[in-house]
């Protein structure tokens, strides 16, 4: 059996917004350690001025969204948080394991529509899969500067170079600084 299959585990994926505020993790968590649920995955970051989180939850069968869901419903009423929650299903919970190179790539430039579009098309035409994107935008108000930072796993065969070359039109057509570097895993 793959340690990916827990047969006596039901999987939710959470995301949780709300106005930007010292707590929000606290609540979250203070919610799912009361019911007894586990955090397997989580991702927490501002956007604009509000606070997102995802998390990829488990709990010993039997359990329900519903119970899950007339928590949150409670802490909304307390605090304002939004919660929706998701069922997973078992290959929801096992994610494929990536084969090529892991990479960061950079883009810096002038703040204008179509970035992130135009960079992730280029990749995802190459099918390089992104694990995890970034923006933001920095500066002054007269000098805004747009940031995007990705986290790629490149296909079989792809090197870091190769992946630099395919953006390297990009960076004139932007007008961005566009970097690539490969990412040592870390194993613990």
């Amino acid at each position: 059996m793959s340690e990916c299959r827990k047969q006596n585990l039901v999987h939710f994926a959470v995301t949780i917004i709300s106005k930007d505020r010292p707590g929000i993790v606290a609540d979250t968590t203070e919610v799912l350690l009361r019911l007894g649920c586990n955090i397997e995955d989580s991702s927490c970051t501002m956007l604009g001025g509000d606070f997102a989180i995802i998390l990829i939850i488990s709990h010993e069968k039997p359990f329900s969204k519903s119970h899950l869901a007339d928590e949150f419903r409670l802490l909304h009423e307390r605090t304002g948080l939004t919660a929706s929650i998701r069922h997973l299903t078992e290959s929801e919970i096992c994610p494929a394991k990536e084969e090529g190179e892991l990479c960061l790539i950079s883009v810096y430039g002038s703040d204008r529509p179509g970035i992130v579009y135009r960079v992730t098309r280029a990749l995802a035409d190459r099918r390089v899969n992104i694990t995890d994107l970034n923006t933001r935008l920095i500066g002054t108000s007269e000098e805004p500067v747009y940031v995007m930072m990705l986290e790629a796993v490149l296909p079989t065969g792809m090197a870091v170079e190769d992946a630099e070359k395919l953006l390297e039109n990009l960076k004139n057509e932007l007008n961005v600084e566009i970097g690539v570097r490969a990412i040592t895993p870390v194993s613990l």
